[in-house]
Order: C-alpha cells, then sequence, then structure tokens
C-alpha cells in the first residue's frame, strides 16, 4: 500500500490533495481494498453545493458493502468526477489518480491541520490490520 506524500489523510480513508484553494477528495488505496470492486457510485452533492466537513459526498457500493465517502473540507464543489458514474473501476485501479470523485473550494483551509500526513496515515492503517 502506497500513499502518497503530498495528500492528507482521515480516519475514514478520505484522502485531500490541496491546489490552491481547491481540495481534490477520494478515497484511499486501503479503502478501495478492503471494499474491493466497486459495483455502484452516487454522487450526492451537485457542483456548486455547499458541504460542511463530515458530510457524505459520495455513496459507493462494492460486492463486499456500501460506503459513504464524506469530505474532509467544508466549502463550494466545483466539480465532481462524473466519469466515475460510469467507469467506478478507477477507484480501485487508480484511486489517487483517476479516481478521485470531488473537487471542493475550501472555506477554511485550517480544518486541514486535523487530517494525517502520510506517514500517520500508513501507521494508522498498520495498526488496523493487526
Amino acid at each position: 500500500m502506497s500513499n502518497p506524500n503530498d495528500l492528507k489523510y482521515t480516519k475514514s480513508d478520505e484522502w485531500v490533495k490541496v491546489e490552491g484553494t481547491i481540495g481534490t477528495i477520494g478515497v484511499t488505496d486501503f479503502a478501495q481494498s478492503q471494499l474491493s470492486d466497486i459495483v455502484y457510485l452516487e454522487f450526492l452533492v451537485e457542483n456548486d453545493d455547499e458541504i460542511n466537513a463530515g458530510s457524505s459526498c459520495v455513496t459507493i457500493e462494492s460486492v463486499k458493502a456500501a460506503a459513504d465517502v464524506n469530505s474532509p473540507i467544508t466549502g463550494k464543489v466545483t466539480r465532481i468526477n462524473e466519469a466515475l458514474t460510469e467507469e467506478f473501476e478507477f477507484i480501485n485501479s487508480d484511486p489517487f489518480g483517476k479516481g478521485w470523485m470531488v473537487k471542493i473550494e475550501m472555506a477554511d483551509p485550517s480544518e486541514l491541520d486535523k487530517l494525517m500526513d502520510a506517514a500517520q496515515y500508513t501507521k494508522y492503517c498498520e495498526e488496523r490490520e493487526h
């Protein structure tokens, strides 16, 4: 399992990549491996929606389980990855790239301080596996 160093991570297995004031959100490699093959995805937000940190923005279903993806940040949705509604296999094959889900213009960048860096998240995942 590889967790890119330029991302921030949540205990519920979401990641955020920050570019200026925009945070791109997706699920981690650990999350997709626990879910297994994704069979359905539904966006719970649309462009220009306001979302609070901790609120669900996507529901994904796999052959094993259903899970909500929560936004780690508060702000305005600027883009959703509509390609995933047809090609949700990117969540499994490229969770940190083509599998991104939502882009949000951050209202409060200090929320990122509450998230884990790659080393902290990797350790957190290892502790859950044992």
